[in-house]
């Protein structure tokens, strides 16, 4: 399978894994070794300059730290949205275009010209070699290009219906498949 960097996981309606259950992941690594990547849509309340200080004036609506995944919780991954124009940045890894990450022990003073904002994730998603494209083959995951915006949406909560949505078709009308079917 070819590497699915930068591209989106969306939880099918048959996933009813708690930590994944209608979950839109950003994969920020798939190589030989496994893949690793970032739950975009489950924010919490913890403010982003309530832990990491400077870094919290950097942080996108909302400015919270947000559950990346369940594999080392305590700690942190950081993307960074490039302003256009923007190629090197200190310490910016690039995913895709202008979404990557970002160091947070560096200094965030650095970026503030160079990127238009930054999402915390404490903890990420994990898979061993071979484990993803098993759980996509069986039904799991939905996979679908990414926007820049995906990663940085000021409503995260919506995120998996509006990327379904947008896909059109019988895609669209799975956003609209109600969490419990039982109750429909």
């Amino acid at each position: 399978m070819e590497s699915l960097t930068g591209r989106l996981l969306v939880a099918t309606p048959a996933l009813r894994d708690p930590n994944f259950e209608r979950t839109v992941v950003l994969v920020v690594a798939h190589e030989e070794g496994g893949a690793l990547g970032v739950v975009l849509n489950r924010a919490t309340e913890v403010q982003v300059a309530d832990v990491l200080g400077g870094w919290g004036a950097l942080a996108g609506e909302p400015p919270v730290v947000f559950e990346g995944g369940p594999v080392q919780p305590e700690a942190a991954i950081c993307l960074a949205r490039t302003r256009p124009g923007v190629q090197d940045l200190a310490g910016f890894n690039r995913v895709s275009g202008a979404v990557g990450t970002v160091d947070l022990s560096g200094d965030p003073d650095l970026l503030v010209a160079g990127v238009l904002g930054v999402r915390v994730f404490a903890g990420y998603a994990g898979w061993s070699p071979g484990q993803l494209e098993r759980e996509i083959e069986g039904g799991s995951w939905f996979v679908f290009d990414a926007l820049p915006s995906d990663a940085f949406a000021p409503r995260p909560d919506d995120l998996w219906q509006m990327v379904l949505r947008r896909q059109g078709g019988l895609m669209a009308a799975v956003a609209h498949y109600p969490s419990d079917p039982t109750q429909n």
